[in-house]
Order: structure tokens, then sequence, then C-alpha cells
């Protein structure tokens, strides 16, 4: 069933239109009994979430380090080793 709402009525009623819209039902908004627009439920892609592909980096080949991803990364590991900001914890009551 179709829901035919004017404009002015639809400022109104803003709210309840989304929620009866969410619920599956066809809303129309028309202004002097011509339809202007429709009302309808967001797909999950319009709601920030991007489809699975399967196969999308499997021109990468194999995965061949299972720990590639939460091993330290020994340029940063270095390079935080050479910094010494100890001296910006110490506590120098002067």
């Amino acid at each position: 069933m179709t829901i035919w709402v004017s404009i002015d009525e639809a400022g109104e009623k803003l709210g309840e239109l989304a929620d009866l819209a969410a619920a599956g039902e066809d809303i129309v908004l028309s202004r002097d009994g011509v339809a202007i627009a429709r009302l309808k439920p967001a797909s999950p892609v319009s709601q920030g979430k991007t489809p699975k592909v399967a196969g999308q980096y499997s021109h990468l080949g194999p995965l061949t380090d299972p720990y590639l991803f939460i091993r330290p990364d020994p340029e940063l590991e270095e390079d935080a080793e050479a910094r010494d900001e100890d001296y910006l914890y110490r506590f120098d009551p002067k």
C-alpha cells in the first residue's frame, strides 16, 4: 500500500514517516497532488558499509607469514629506541 503525504504534512511527521519507510512502507511525497519524492529505507551500502568481495586480494598470492600483521615493525622499533624521551616524564622538583 502506498502512502501519499503532502510536503506540508511531511515536515510535521518526518520521524513517523521515516519509521514507516524503514518498516517497508512505500511513502510518496507530493505537492499539489503531484508526486515529487519517494521515501525508502537506506541500503547497507549507503550507510557506509562496503560489500565484501571474495578473492579481492588473490592477485597478491598466498599469505606466507601468518604473523605479518602482529609482529612489530623493525623500522619503528629502531626509531623508538633511538629517541630518548624519558626526560619528558622525569620528575625534577626544582
